[in-house]
């Protein structure tokens, strides 16, 4: 396909874990001029290549934090588009890849985002959420914001400290309209989504768990836990389980974790408009010849 149909497009391949998203964008990369953009939240961090399923190839936007940084979807929106403009500039067509879904979107537009907390918000919350219990804390959520409580279960501990934090920062979980995916591209992008029958991924899932500890995944997390972890680091999955548990058991219960991750990215996939499913069950040179094909029709 010549390079000139695709000037100035940004190829973005969304998709649950484990459907193939790197394999594909490499073949895209290997395809045409491309520069390959992570948008990825747990492979933005350094030190974890095994358990956060890192490309081996140059991808912008991997491992480009130290375990200890608090990241925020607002750094990472301004790198990323950094990353595309600059793709862009040098004549290459940007191929936006990842699993976190408001990651993505942040690449792609320009997202109203939150007001930064104060330092230390976070942690008090948590102590007022833990201190009330969960039903006067959702009560003091419900009173202080109550759209962004009409969208939250009172023990969903996470979710109700990120809404009084935001309330308390000016912002809310529960904006006037969907930020999401409502808004307009930064530039002329091709969404598709990658689709596997939950079978055969769930299959994908447990043989790549088994494969990390195969790779030395329990050396990894041991070397990393040595240092302070940030709290947005330590969401990653398998980092607690594989400290915790012996590895028969930590490989079922990261597996299962990572299939539950799986079927939220699933729902990511139902609200983006306009997506174009493409099954990833065919090799990735044969699904990178599908996403050029309708980059081209449109």
């Amino acid at each position: 396909m010549p390079t000139a149909d695709l000037s100035g497009t940004v190829i973005a391949i969304f998709g649950p874990t484990a459907s193939g998203k790197t394999a594909v964008a490499e073949a895209l990369a290997d395809a045409i001029p491309a520069a390959v953009v992570s948008a990825d939240s747990m492979q933005v961090y350094d030190g974890l290549p095994i358990l956060t399923n890192q490309p081996q190839r140059p991808t912008a936007l991997v491992a480009i934090w130290p375990l200890d940084h608090e990241g925020s979807v607002a750094e990472y929106q301004r790198l990323a588009h950094k990353a595309i403009d600059g793709a862009i500039a040098r004549g290459c067509t940007p191929v936006v890849v990842g699993g976190t879904g408001l990651y993505l979107r942040a690449a792609l537009a320009e997202l109203d985002l939150p007001p930064a907390p104060p330092p230390g918000a976070r942690e008090r919350w948590e102590r007022v959420y833990d201190r009330l219990g969960p039903e006067q804390a959702y009560a003091a959520l419900a009173e202080r914001d109550p759209q962004a409580a009409e969208a939250i279960h009172a023990n969903d501990r996470r979710r109700v400290v990120r809404a009084l934090e935001l309330h308390e920062a000016g912002g809310s979980l529960a904006p006037p309209r969907d930020r999401l995916w409502s808004e307009e591209t930064r530039h002329p992008t091709l969404i598709v989504g990658l689709d596997v029958p939950k079978p055969a991924l769930d299959e994908r899932i447990r043989t790549r768990t088994e494969a990390m500890f195969a790779a030395g995944v329990e050396e990894e997390v041991e070397r990393a836990r040595r240092s302070p972890i940030s709290k947005t680091a330590s969401n990653i999955i398998g980092l607690r389980e594989i400290a915790e548990l012996p590895r028969a058991e930590a490989i079922d219960a990261i597996a299962l974790a990572t299939r539950q991750y799986a079927a939220y990215q699933r729902k990511w996939m139902r609200r983006i408009p306009h997506i174009h499913a493409v099954s990833a069950q065919s090799t990735p040179s044969e699904t990178c010849a599908e996403i050029l094909a309708a980059a081209r029709s449109n």
